[in-house]
Formats: C-alpha cells, sequence, structure tokens
C-alpha cells in the first residue's frame, strides 16, 4: 500500500506541475492571438489547476489509514473530489459552448493574430500534456486510484481543444477562415460534458457503495469456490469507495477439523484474494458446512 500511495501521490504532484505550466503558456498564447479555441483550452487547463490541486489533496486524505472515527479508511474522498470535478468540468463546458454559439452567429465578433506563436505554444502543452497523461495511466493501472483516473480524463480532454486549437489557428492563418477556432471550441465543450458524466456516474455510484464489477465478483467467487478446504461459500458482498474494494464473505468449512487449521485455510483464502485484487480489504467469516458436504458418503 505504501508503493502505491507514492505513486498515486507522484502523480499528483504531476499533475499539478503540468498544469500550472500549462496555465501559463495558454495565458500568453491567448494575449498573443485572441483565439477562443485557446480561451477554450486555456479555461480547461485552469479548472485542472484548481481539480488536481483538490485531487492531491484528496490523494493525501485518502492515504490516512483507519482511525477511530473512520474505521474503513479515508479513501471516499477520492470519491468526494471525483464528484466536485465533475460538476465544475460540466459549468465550464456549458460557458465555453455559448461563447462559441454566440460568436458563431455573429453576435461577438473575434480577430486571430499571431497564429504562429499560438501554434508553438499549442503544441509544447501537447507534449507535456500527453507525457502526463501516459504517467498517469500507468500509476491508475497499478493503483486503481480513481482520482488519478479521472484527472487523467481531464488531460486527455485537454488534449482535444489543445489540438482542435492548432488546427483552428493553422486554418485562420492559412485561409483566413476564424469560425473554425470556434467551431473547435463547440466540439471540445462537448466532449468535456460526455468525459464529466461518467467522472460523475463512476464516482456517485461509489459514493452508493456500488458493488465491485461482474468480472470482479465472478474472479473472487472462484477464488473461494477451488479453494482447498472450502466446501462452499455464501453471501459475497463487496462495496467500493475510492480505489478500494471491501469485500465480505462466508466461508463453509469441516467443523470437526481444529480451530488453528481453520483459521489457516481462512487466512490463506484472503492472502490469495488480495494477491488477486491488491486494493481489496478482505473479511472472512468461517461457518460450519454441513455433514454431508464435509463429509460426503462414499460408495461401497
Amino acid at each position: 500500500m505504501r508503493n502505491e500511495t507514492t505513486l498515486n501521490l507522484s502523480a499528483g504532484l504531476a499533475s499539478v506541475a503540468v498544469a500550472l505550466c500549462l496555465v501559463l503558456l495558454k495565458l500568453w498564447a491567448l494575449a498573443q492571438t485572441g483565439s477562443l479555441s485557446i480561451a477554450a483550452s486555456l479555461t480547461d487547463s485552469a479548472m485542472d489547476l484548481l481539480m488536481s490541486a483538490a485531487g492531491l489533496t484528496a490523494i493525501f486524505y485518502a492515504a490516512r489509514p483507519p482511525d477511530e472515527d473512520h474505521a474503513f479508511g479515508h479513501t471516499s474522498a477520492e470519491d468526494l473530489a471525483a464528484l466536485g470535478q465533475a460538476l465544475i468540468i460540466v459549468g465550464l463546458a456549458i460557458v465555453i459552448g455559448w461563447a462559441a454559439l454566440e460568436r458563431l452567429s455573429g453576435k461577438t465578433q473575434s480577430h486571430l493574430s499571431a497564429e504562429q506563436s499560438g501554434i508553438w505554444v499549442m503544441a509544447i502543452s501537447a507534449a507535456l500534456t500527453l507525457g502526463l497523461v501516459a504517467w498517469q495511466r500507468r500509476v491508475a493501472r497499478r493503483t486503481g486510484n480513481r482520482v488519478v483516473a479521472a484527472d487523467s480524463l481531464h488531460y486527455v480532454g485537454d488534449l482535444l481543444p489543445t489540438l482542435g486549437a492548432i488546427v483552428a489557428l493553422w486554418v485562420s492563418s492559412r485561409f483566413g477562415i476564424e469560425k473554425i477556432d470556434s467551431i473547435v471550441a463547440l466540439i471540445a465543450a462537448t466532449i468535456m460534458v460526455f468525459g464529466a458524466v461518467n467522472i460523475f456516474a463512476g464516482a456517485w455510484n461509489a459514493l452508493m457503495d456500488r458493488a465491485a464489477s461482474p468480472e470482479t465478483i465472478n474472479g473472487i467467487a472462484q477464488i473461494a469456490r477451488n479453494w482447498p478446504g472450502v466446501y462452499g461459500f455464501h453471501d459475497l458482498k463487496t462495496r467500493t469507495a475510492g480505489s478500494r474494494i471491501f469485500v465480505h464473505l462466508h466461508i463453509e468449512l469441516d467443523g470437526d477439523q481444529p480451530l488453528r487449521d481453520a483459521h489457516d485455510i481462512g487466512a490463506a483464502l484472503k492472502r490469495a484474494i488480495v494477491k488477486a485484487y491488491p486494493n481489496a480489504d478482505v473479511i472472512i467469516h468461517q461457518d460450519v458446512a454441513t455433514r454431508e458436504a464435509a463429509h460426503p458418503a462414499t460408495s461401497e
């Protein structure tokens, strides 16, 4: 767990550092070009900075061990942070989309300039973002951290308006077509909404104690079903909180065997489940199997 926490924190710190660089670069590019697509990308990066900072705080908090008031730990902080991130993204997408529609309708005028400078800045931003996303994806795969995964999605979403801004600036510079800038901003806003809905749904389900995925439940059941000394199991229940999976399982054992042997079977099964699902917190209850199950009759 300590190694996973270190990885999560490294992803959070990298996210904050990259977001700060992107904001400064895009502020300069916006001042030089007046591009709405850059404004959309800048707004996204500014919120990424705030949300990355909030996410880093949530990772720090979620890494705290269980205490008297939080017996199951603090991992739900990750879901709360992801929920807030999703709501903010939707709000920003609406603002950007509205501004794009205003320009397309002719209610507000736009004039782009210094397109080449803007293209270079956005290209540097894209390279930084790609590097960050690659690291976040690697960390999320290893730790299952929901905040890191959500943050990665933010930056994937940021890549699209960044690349779109490059296209819009190039088209404006080459052909003098400035409306493409607003069209790109509108597409980026739409993509941001869909991404935010997915983040919101995942965080909401976790806060509502939704069960783990069917694949995870089936995997745990398969381990228990085939474990030596276990004659059956029942009441397999799971719930998710942040990157953690809480597992409750009743196993049926031979009631005539020594207590130490029964304990060893349960402990070994728990270790096997945690090995297969490192983010699992497993509680196993030991019940006495029916005599027929524990001592099946043999034919003469």
